[in-house]
């Protein structure tokens, strides 16, 4: 199992091109692929920050009938992005629009700093705060 490898993890968005803008323009990933499946009425968009063969990336699903936001359940957590300078990120994200639902600080019990912002579906991301 050692030659495993974690390649993408699979959200379904509502706008597909709000979506892509939110992670390219907000986060600084790269559009990677974009595909259009009109026989099952989906497009699979991959954005990450390097290409897949060396990166984990997302895949951003929408599904072309889909007539309100889904409903995004109790049991997806989030998912989770290092910064150099989380009150400097944040900072920069609140200025472009970005949603911030816990502003920067160390977490309960613990000292690591974090914050989390939403995607336009509601998806949580938790910034770290990784010093080098």
């Amino acid at each position: 199992m050692s030659d495993f490898r974690f390649l993408h993890t699979m959200i379904r968005v509502f706008d597909l091109d709000k979506s892509i803008q939110f992670y390219t323009d907000f986060l600084g990933m790269k559009l990677l692929r974009k595909n259009d499946y009109p026989d099952g009425k989906f497009t699979l968009a991959f954005v990450g920050y390097g290409d897949e063969k060396d990166h984990t990336v997302i895949e951003l699903t929408h599904n072309w009938d889909q007539t309100e936001p889904y409903d995004l359940g109790n049991a997806f957590g989030h998912m989770a992005l290092g910064v150099p300078d989380i009150y400097k990120t944040c900072e920069d994200l609140r200025k472009i629009g970005a949603k911030i639902v816990r502003e920067p600080g160390p977490m309960k019990h613990g000292t690591t700093v974090i914050a989390f912002i939403e995607d336009p579906d509601g998806y949580k991301i938790e910034l770290i705060e990784t010093k080098k």
